[in-house]
């Protein structure tokens, strides 16, 4: 990971430095237009600003707007990541960066405040898998980062890529039909990818014996599960396939293979439904 060195001048300089250090203020004065995070003297360095963020999912939204140097707090290997409990080094990264993320349903979202330092702006950023809501996030990061080119670039290369896998899964249906499915609530987002008929959802608790009936009524011919929350069979004796659907990226923070991975996981099961 990069980072920001920052070079102390000498004696000899300070007099240059400081000369420059003015004309910058009032060119800066001038300039009501400057991205917010370049305004707040956050987003100059070489790597951008020091964006700090829970976990991978954040890490995907700060990377797809353009921030290069970012560090994540609770490990990619930790399979339910609001079980993570924050270290003290944890806590000291987050009180050196300019941008903490987190997401208000993590438990240790008030240790993450707490932790952050004076400088430091906390983001709560809307986790969603959902199309329009990462187009959404991502740009507002941008914005914030003073990197608003770079995400725009990310979200039209995603249109793309989301649009080429909407394609594949159609050719995918069963008959050539959209298929049923019931949805753990925090995946519906790739029942759209799939153009399937969400006729029920579940969650975050287990389903509930009533709920059980419920769905299974409808008669759905997937299941789809959140990895992350996994419960087991969800709707036994039903004849559903179940397709266990991964919200976080992996350590690289990219959020497309998240996509790649579902197409492929559905592509599967519509086969075998």
């Amino acid at each position: 990971m990069a980072r920001i060195r920052v070079r102390i001048p000498t004696r000899r300089t300070l007099p240059a430095v400081l000369a420059l250090s003015a004309a910058a203020a009032l060119v800066s004065g001038c300039a009501n237009d400057e991205p917010a995070a370049k305004a707040k003297g956050k987003g100059t360095g070489k790597d951008g600003p020091r964006v700090v963020v829970t976990t991978t999912w954040e890490g995907a939204f700060a990377k797809a707007a353009g921030a290069k140097d970012i560090e994540v707090i609770v490990p990619q290997s930790v399979h339910h990541a609001p079980d993570y409990d924050p270290k003290p080094s944890d806590l000291a990264a987050v009180a050196a960066a300019d941008f903490v993320l987190y997401a208000p349903f993590e438990p240790y979202a008030e240790k993450i405040k707490e932790a952050a330092g004076s400088k430091a702006e906390l983001v709560e950023v809307a986790l969603d898998n959902d199309p329009a809501k990462v187009k959404a996030e991502v740009t507002r990061l941008g914005e914030k980062f003073g990197t608003g080119a770079a995400a725009t670039a990310w979200n039209k290369g995603f249109d793309t890529e989301y649009a080429a896998l909407g394609k594949e899964l159609k050719t995918a249906w069963p008959g050539g039909t959209s298929p049923n499915v019931v949805s753990q609530v925090f995946t519906t987002w790739a029942a759209k990818l799939a153009g399937a008929e969400v006729v029920g959802t579940y969650g975050p608790e287990p389903v509930t014996p009533a709920q059980l009936g419920e769905l299974s009524a409808k008669k759905p011919a997937l299941v789809l599960e959140n990895a992350h929350m996994s419960t087991g069979p969800v709707l036994p004796g039903s004849g559903a396939e179940q397709v266990a659907i991964a919200n976080y990226p992996g350590d690289d923070l990219d959020l497309l293979p998240v996509y790649r991975d579902a197409a492929g996981a559905l592509r599967k099961a519509m086969g075998a439904s």
